[in-house]
């Protein structure tokens, strides 16, 4: 078994959602518990496809998709490969203006998610927010709970934020600036840099940016801190492509380690991973069958970059050279 025999498993199940991006967790076995979780303490939440799939290189694996207050996530069980760090977190807005129990509300979804995890920094008033704290949870994924200010710009509720640590500190402008060159509707918000005497970080660089891609907000910062972890594979974001060409766009702009590429799944040159998918795909797997779906998943086991053609082909019984 490979890593990226088990990188398969993710593509073929994969549910297509109107959200362009989609954040993507890797649990060793936990995923649809923590999917359970995350649907009971965060509000407005539902589970919304749970398949369980056999026979795969990481054995029996349950592929959850669930919405967290209008926020869409893709989780799976599928081993030991991978493990979720704080290198991508999720900040949760709590505003004043839309929640006159704003701060109440922080504090009790802050206690819950707090529940067998750990204060990365802990709930109190910072200079930038009069309620913020960030948590660990007990499955590892992080969480910055934030009271945000009235009187600023609006934001969604869930904003997944990217940290720039170890050899990209002092990259996430860069790697913003990246992003937002390849995504349309795209543009950034807020921008705050380090100053003097903030050492190790550079003074300049970025302490805290927001940024628009597809029209979806996301959040960035640089650490030059020493930090025991870095961008991985456990945390993905998943492009929803609506068709080849997207996928080949995508492909060509983000892909940066080919020896990463592996049924859709790629490293960008911050060695953030993504998942590039075609809408199409999920439509064969859906209607494969027996030796139809074996035939599209042995294509697909052939594959870097996902071929949908090459997928219809197999559906079809026409091999065209994946077999």
């Amino acid at each position: 078994m490979t890593n990226g025999d088990t990188y398969v498993n993710l593509s073929i199940y994969f549910q297509f959602t109107m959200q362009k991006i989609v954040p993507h967790l890797w649990f060793a076995t936990q995923a649809k518990e923590a999917a359970e979780f995350y649907t009971r303490v965060f509000p407005n939440s539902s589970i919304t496809s749970l398949q369980q799939i056999h026979g795969t290189p990481s054995g029996d694996c349950d592929i959850v998709s669930f919405d967290v207050n209008g926020f869409s996530f893709m989780a799976i069980s599928a081993g030991p490969h991978f493990t979720i760090n704080p290198s991508i977190s999720f900040f949760v807005n709590f505003d004043p203006s839309r929640d006159a129990q704003a701060k109440e509300n922080l504090t009790a979804l802050w206690e819950q998610l707090s529940e067998g995890g750990k204060a990365l920094m802990p709930l109190q008033e910072y200079p930038f927010s009069k309620w913020y704290g960030w948590v660990q949870d007990k499955f590892g994924v992080s969480w910055q709970l934030i009271l945000a200010n009235p009187e600023g710009e609006e934001r969604p509720f869930i904003v997944p934020s990217l940290m720039f640590v170890g050899d990209v500190a002092g990259k996430a402008e860069e790697a913003t600036e990246f992003y937002l060159s390849i995504f349309k509707d795209s543009h950034r918000g807020l921008v705050a840099r380090y100053g003097a005497g903030m050492e190790p970080d550079k003074e300049g660089t970025l302490m805290y940016t927001d940024f628009a891609l597809a029209g979806q907000w996301f959040a960035a910062m640089d650490s030059a801190h020493k930090h025991e972890f870095a961008f991985n594979e456990a945390v993905s974001l998943i492009v929803n492509c609506e068709n080849q060409e997207e996928v080949d766009y995508f492909m060509e702009k983000l892909s940066a380690f080919p020896e990463a590429e592996q049924c859709g799944w790629i490293k960008d040159k911050y060695r953030v991973s993504w998942q590039i998918i075609p809408k199409q795909m999920n439509e064969i797997m859906g209607k494969a069958k027996g030796e139809q779906l074996a035939r599209v998943t042995a294509a697909m086991l052939q594959m870097k970059k996902l071929d949908v053609a090459g997928l219809q082909r197999a559906f079809d019984g026409e091999y065209g050279g994946y077999i």
